[in-house]
Formats: C-alpha cells, structure tokens, sequence
C-alpha cells in the first residue's frame, strides 16, 4: 500500500429492487478531509487508457460506477516512505465496491477492462491547469506496461 492512498470499502444494500450504496457521508470527514471542490464524471471505453496524471496539491477521489477500470497508482513523492512503489487493483462491476482516496504527489491510472466505464471522481480543488501533471504513459522511470496481458494462472 502507498503512504496516505486510502482505500474506503462501501457497504452495498440488495434486494429485489437492486442495490443502494452510500458513497459520502459526513461521518467521513478524516477521509474527505482535505474538502471536496469539484465532483466530474469521466466515460471510458474499453481499451481506453489515460495514463499518467498527477498533482501537486490536489487530492482525488474515485468511484467507478459501471465497466471495470484497471487502476495503477505510483509514488513520487521523494520524502514518502513508499516512494517508487506500485499499487495496482481493480475497481467497478464484480468488484469489492470501494472510493480510493489517491494524495498529491501519486501518479495516477486507469485502463478501461470493460465498460463504458464510469468513473466517478471528487477533487479537493476546482480543474487548475496548473496543477495538472502528464507523465507519459510508457515512463522508464514508473515501467509500468500498460498493454500487458493479464497473468496466466
């Protein structure tokens, strides 16, 4: 696990009907602490891959909704103690539903796997060009291969 990358499981509610989940409630203030500024909604396709995002102040929260998205997260934050560490999970439909609290300074991202995808997210500040980081999808320094099939087992 990445320093400050929290994970917050979310209880689901089925019958008959279909399912109801609570996604934010203010008993999570230590997990929205920062405060949320801005809620968007990103539709992905499958095979889509938007990779790598990052911030400098801004955290981000993710949901996603529908499909399924490959999720990677890499630290950068030289004074972490999880610097140049890799977290990689999945997030959607057949999944343990889940909202990943993602800190500045952690490049962040998805592949779609199926879908559409919706994803979901939070930030605690307003869109600011200026905090927008790219980093290429193929980085020598992150090496993550986002084209890699998935492990025979």
């Amino acid at each position: 696990m990445i320093k400050d990358v929290v994970v917050k499981e979310i209880v689901t509610h089925w019958d008959e009907r279909g399912f109801f989940r609570e996604l934010i409630n203010k008993k999570d203030n230590d997990f929205f602490k920062p405060g949320i500024a801005q809620w968007s909604l990103s539709i992905m396709y499958p095979g889509v891959i938007k990779a790598w995002h990052i911030h400098k102040i801004q955290f981000d929260w993710w949901y996603v909704g529908n499909g399924v998205l490959k999720v990677a997260l890499y630290d950068k934050r030289e004074d972490s103690s999880t610097y140049g560490q890799l977290m990689e999970f999945m997030l959607g439909e057949g999944r343990p539903p889940m909202v990943v609290k993602i800190p500045p300074g952690v490049a962040h991202g998805c592949k779609c796997i199926s879908g559409p995808s919706q994803l979901f997210y939070l930030t605690s500040n307003s869109y600011n060009p200026e905090d927008e980081g790219r980093i290429p999808h193929d980085d020598p320094e992150i090496g993550y291969d986002w084209l890699k099939p998935p492990p025979i087992t």
